[in-house]
C-alpha cells in the first residue's frame, strides 16, 4: 500500500545529534514508533508489509517515526565511543519534543523495545501507553549468545549490503524474490558495515531488566511464537516482570513487524490503544489466487527454454483471461493470478498444466483462497501460502488448500486428500487436496499409437463444445448455451477425446488456444 504523497522528513536535536523523523495521521493520539535493528524513513514506505503497517497505525493516531541515532537519515555514532542506552532513549524525548507531544503511547520492536522500556519508566507522566512486538529485557540471554553474535558481526562486516542477514531475521522470505532485493537495499541505506557492527554491539549491552518493575504505564505484549530472532520466553519474562502485562502471542516466524500478518498485529494495537476493532477494509477483497511454476526439467538448453517459456507465457495470458482471471503479478518463472472464484482458478490451472505439457515444458501450481489488496500487485499472507502451495506440488501437481475444495463445493470438481503443509504464518498445520478435472465419459483405452490432433476431425458441433470448453465453461454451462441436454454434452467431450487422442478435459481446452493462438484463429 503506497502513501498518496511523500512524508516530510524533518529532524529533532538530542544534544549535538541530528534524529530524522517523520509524523502520519491525525488520530486523537501520539504513538511513537522505535523501530528495530536498522531503519530508514524513505525506505519504509517501498515495502508492501511496512508501508501497510504505518498506514494501519496512522488511521487511528497520529504516529511519530524516527530512525535511532546510528541508523537511516539520522547521525552516525562514532564505533569508538559507543553511546549507552540511556543516551539513545533520550532520542525518544527529544523526537516528541519536535513534534509537539507532551504524552505518547510507545511502541518498541525488538531492538526499540528496551529504548521503550527505558522511556517508559524515566518518564512516566510522558507515556501514555507501552507496546512491545517482540520485545526483550537483556541481549545476550534472548537474543544471541556472545560467540553467536561475533559471528552475526563478521558476517556482516563482510557481506553487508547483499541481504545476507535476511535469513538471520525473516527466513521465511528467503525465496521472495523481491523482498530479498529490497532487504539489500534495507541494509545499504540503512547503515554502512561498520555502522552496523557498533549496532550490534550496542545492542549486545542492552539489560532494563531492573526497569520493569517501575513501570506504571498499560502494556501490551506482542511475539511470535516461532520468532527466528528473539526467544519468545522473552516476552513471556517481560510479562511477568511488568505489573498487568498483557501478552498475546501470535502465529510465524519471521521476525520484523512488518512482515507475516501485519493485519493480526495492526489490529492488536489499535484495540489495545483505542479499545475498538478497526473497520473492515473496503480496499481489502477475497479472492482465489493461483500460483504457477514452471521449470526446465529436461534441460533444453538457455535457447530452446527461453524459447518455450515465452510460447508457456503466451498460452497462459490467454488461458487465464478465458477463464476469467487476469495475470496479477509475474517474477522469474512464477506467476500469480487472480480469479473470483477457485473453481474457474482449479479449471484455468489444469489448462494450463496440459498446455505446459504439450510445449514440453515442467510445471506445478497452488491454488489458495483469502484476503488480498483490491490495489497493486496480490500480496500478504494469502500470496504467501498460495506460493508454498505451489512449492510443495510436484511435477505436473495442482495442489489446493482445502477450504478451496470447500468454496468450490458442486462445481463438478474433484479433489483428493494430499496431506498438510506446515507455514510458519499460521497456527496448524494447512490441510491440502490433490485437484484433479470433471469426472467425464472419457474412453477406457486408447490407441498405442496417438493419432494427429487435427481440428477438422471434429464436427461443428464438437468444435463448438470445444471453443466453450476452452472458455472455462462446464457442462451444465455448456449445455444451456447450445440448448442440449447435459448427457449429450458428455458423448461430445468424450468423441472429443477419443477424436484427438487427448487425455483429459483441460487438454482439450489447451488444443482449443493452440489452434486459435494468442490473437484469435
Amino acid at each position: 500500500m503506497a502513501v498518496a504523497r511523500p512524508i516530510a522528513t524533518r529532524y529533532a536535536r538530542s544534544g549535538d545529534v541530528r534524529i530524522a523523523y517523520q509524523v502520519v495521521g491525525q488520530g486523537p493520539l501520539d504513538l511513537v514508533f522505535v523501530p528495530g535493528f536498522i531503519s530508514n524513513l524513505d525506505l519504509h514506505w517501498e515495502d508492501e508489509g511496512y508501508s501497510r503497517l504505518l498506514s494501519r497505525l496512522s488511521a487511528f493516531s497520529r504516529l511519530i517515526l524516527f530512525d535511532k541515532r546510528g541508523t537511516g537519515l539520522s547521525d552516525r555514532v562514532d564505533a569508538n565511543a559507543l553511546p549507552s542506552l540511556e543516551t539513545r532513549m533520550d532520542d525518544v524525548r527529544a523526537v516528541m519534543d519536535a513534534a509537539g507531544s507532551s504524552r505518547a503511547a510507545i511502541l518498541g520492536a525488538s531492538e526499540g523495545a528496551p529504548m521503550a522500556i527505558l522511556f517508559a519508566a524515566t518518564y512516566p507522566e510522558r507515556t501514555r501507553s507501552l507496546v512491545l512486538y517482540a520485545g526483550y529485557a537483556q541481549f545476550h540471554k534472548w537474543v544471541m549468545d556472545r560467540a553467536r553474535l561475533e559471528a552475526f558481526i563478521d558476517a556482516a562486516e563482510s557481506n553487508w549490503g547483499t541481504g545476507a542477514t535476511l535469513q538471520n531475521f525473516a527466513p521465511g522470505r528467503l525465496d521472495d524474490a523481491r523482498f530479498a532485493a529490497w532487504w539489500a537495499r534495507f541494509e545499504r541505506l540503512s547503515a554502512s558495515p561498520t555502522a552496523a557492527a557498533a549496532l550490534a554491539r550496542m545492542n549486545a549491552e542492552i539489560d532494563v531488566r531492573g526497569s520493569l518493575a517501575s513501570i506504571r504505564a498499560p502494556t501490551l505484549l506482542i511475539h511470535r511464537r516461532n520468532d527466528a530472532r528473539v526467544d519468545p520466553e522473552a516476552s513471556r519474562y517481560l510479562a511477568r516482570n511488568i505489573p498487568d502485562a498483557r501478552l498475546c502471542e501470535i502465529s510465524g516466524r519471521d521476525h520484523p513487524i512488518w512482515t507475516g500478518d501485519v493485519n493480526r498485529v495492526a489490529d492488536l494495537i489499535e484495540e489495545f490503544l483505542t479499545g475498538t476493532h478497526a473497520p473492515p477494509d473496503t480496499d481489502r477483497v477475497l479472492a482465489a489466487l493461483l500460483v504457477t511454476r514452471i521449470s526446465d526439467t529436461a534441460r533444453l538448453g538457455d535457447r530452446m527454454w527461453s524459447e518455450r517459456s515465452l510460447r508457456f507465457q503466451e498460452t497462459m495470458r490467454l488461458l487465464v483471461g478465458r477463464h476469467g482471471g487476469r495475470i496479477a503479478d509475474q517474477y522469474g518463472d512464477v506467476a500469480i493470478s487472480r480469479f473470483d472464484g477457485p473453481a474457474r482458478a482449479i479449471r484455468c490451472a489444469a489448462a494450463l498444466r496440459d498446455a505446459a505439457q504439450a510445449i514440453g515444458i515442467a510445471s506445478a501450481q497452488g491454488v489458495h483462497v483469502g484476503e488480498i489488496d483490491a490495489r497493486g500487485p496480490p500480496s500478504g499472507l494469502t500470496v504467501r501460502v498460495a506460493v508454498k502451495i505451489a512449492e510443495h506440488a510436484g511435477r505436473g501437481g495442482i495442489l489446493a488448500s482445502r477450504l478451496v475444495s470447500e468454496i468450490a463445493t458442486g462445481s463438478g470438481l474433484h479433489f483428493v486428500d494430499a496431506g498438510r503443509l506446515t507455514l510458519d504464518d499460521l497456527d496448524g498445520p494447512l490441510a491440502l487436496v490433490e485437484a484433479t478435472s470433471e469426472q467425464h465419459l472419457e474412453p477406457a483405452c486408447r490407441s498405442r499409437t496417438p493419432a494427429a490432433a487435427e481440428p477438422s476431425a471434429l464436427t461443428a458441433r464438437e468444435n463448438e463444445v470445444v471453443a466453450l470448453i476452452a472458455d472455462g465453461k462446464s457442462n451444465a454451462a455448456i449445455a444451456i448455451e447450445l440448448s442440449l441436454s447435459e448427457h449429450t454434452v458428455k458423448r461430445h467431450v468424450a468423441n472429443i477425446l477419443t477424436k484427438l487422442d487427448l487425455p483429459s478435459r483441460a487438454a482439450a481446452a489447451a488444443f482449443a488456444v493452440r489452434q486459435t493462438g494468442p490473437d484469435g484463429p
